[in-house]
């Protein structure tokens, strides 16, 4: 299985004016927020999809027309009415056994959602995926949107995003233009789940670094990935794949560690073997399928392939083809988390 081919480099950019009312699901999660308010700055029309009441109200307050619904709903369209462009940020990101809930919400849920698009009218179309497609358990190296599949994909997230990103760029035709956007270690403020769980596995010894940690990373800032999101909507081609990155990689030890003493946590000084590591991994994987995943576990293949190996982009093509350049440098996130931290 392959990515779609890319066109020749030099191919011309059209763009798109920018959307008059969006339709934007996973609005409730820290992605999904984010992008709603950026939109919502340009005075777009945001159609907020989220799961609960209590989500939609907060999304209402924010100024967006906040819809509660479910992606594997075949009636989702009718709030798509009057729509002309489509972010599907919601996915379930399990990093655990996953299964087959979890291939239905990713892959069915990506089908109903774009076929709901489709049938109302919509014209521009951004999936959200992530460089996990790739993620095998091997380092990824400067890899670019060319770079094919795994054979044998690291977990359960893994396969689903592969497949909703088959689903996605199948669906591309000529007047709803489809397009794929990866973004890699998404961070920043208003971060309430993935921080605040790093910082708790740092303060009760849980976290360790996996052969010094001395591997490169690529990093996306929340702003760096709503600017790319945006420029994608209005410049990107259909059928196409983008990657997004901070453009500056650091070492896992090095980002991980100034996130954690953003937030007044010490990061830990203790390393653990790599292939060490790997076999916890996979005995969490057989452990996960033997109890289908009713029995929790430290560490996946999937974790691993995410945290514990080199994995940087190459966002040479989303500079050429978007115009893109992060907005947000390391240095300035750092500082605006470390200044947004409770006070301890």
């Amino acid at each position: 299985m392959t990515n779609t081919p890319s066109a020749a480099p030099g191919a011309a950019t059209i763009s798109h004016a920018c959307p008059r009312r969006l339709f934007l699901t996973g609005a409730a999660g820290y992605v999904g927020r984010n992008l709603a308010r950026r939109f919502l700055r340009d005075d777009v029309q945001v159609v907020a999809l989220s799961r609960n009441p209590q989500d939609a109200e907060r999304l209402q307050a924010m100024g967006a027309v906040a819809v509660v619904g479910d992606i594997l709903d075949p009636a989702i369209g009718e709030a798509m009415a009057g729509c002309d462009a489509l972010i599907h940020a919601a996915a379930d990101t399990d990093h655990g056994h996953g299964g087959p809930a979890q291939m239905r919400t990713n892959a069915e849920g990506t089908r109903n959602v774009l076929c709901a698009a489709r049938a109302a009218g919509v014209r521009r179309v951004v999936h959200l995926s992530t460089e996990s497609v790739l993620g095998d358990g091997r380092p990824l190296r400067n890899v670019d949107e060319t770079r094919p599949y795994p054979a044998r994909p690291a977990g359960s997230y893994s396969r689903s995003k592969i497949a909703a990103e088959t689903i996605a760029l199948s669906m591309n035709d000529v007047g709803f233009d489809v397009l794929v956007v990866r973004p890699r270690f998404v961070w920043g403020r208003d971060d309430t789940t993935a921080l605040p769980a790093l910082v708790e596995a740092a303060r009760s010894g849980q976290l360790a670094w996996i052969d010094g940690g001395g591997y490169l990373t690529s990093t996306t800032h929340i702003d760096n990935l709503c600017h790319g999101v945006d420029l994608a909507l209005r410049a990107g081609r259909g059928g196409e794949i983008y990657f997004l990155s901070d453009g500056e990689p650091a070492t896992f030890r090095a980002f991980v560690s100034a996130l954690l003493e953003t937030q007044g946590q010490a990061p830990p000084d203790k390393t653990a073997p790599r292939t060490v590591v790997r076999v916890v991994a996979a005995l969490g994987d057989l452990i996960g399928a033997a109890t289908r995943g009713a029995k929790p576990v430290p560490l996946t293949l999937q974790g691993f392939s995410a945290s514990a190996v080199e994995v940087t982009l190459d966002i040479g093509k989303a500079r050429r083809e978007l115009g893109y350049a992060p907005v947000v440098s390391l240095a300035e996130g750092l500082a605006e988390l470390a200044a947004s931290a409770p006070q301890r």
